[in-house]
């Protein structure tokens, strides 16, 4: 995740999500979200700063896949932190916490 970081950002450090939106000519979106399972744990444990808030690795995971998709669709938010109050952050989270409840 390091290598592909550098390669797509040219930042050198660990990241726990990459997305690439890919619009086709014919006008539709489709992307890949890369999810890094070992940045989220180390998030989730403590030895990082990540999107989630603590918790569970397997709901940080989710929170990542979603996170990566809404960028894909266009979304974004601001660096530091005035992320976690953007609109995209409210929506990622209300996303996650509907998911979580279906799966329950």
């Amino acid at each position: 995740m390091r290598r592909l970081n550098r390669r797509a950002t040219g930042r050198r450090a660990l990241t726990d999500v990459i997305a690439f939106a890919l619009p086709q000519p014919d006008g539709t979106l489709v992307g890949d979200v890369y999810v890094c399972p070992e940045a989220a744990h180390s998030w989730v444990n403590g030895r990082g700063e990540g999107k989630g808030r603590g918790g569970r690795v397997d709901e940080e995971l989710l929170r990542l896949a979603v996170h990566g998709t809404l960028h894909v669709l266009g979304y974004d938010h601001p660096e530091g932190s005035g992320r976690t109050r953007s609109a995209m952050w409210r929506r990622q989270e209300r996303y996650v916490q509907r998911l979580i409840r279906r799966a329950r």
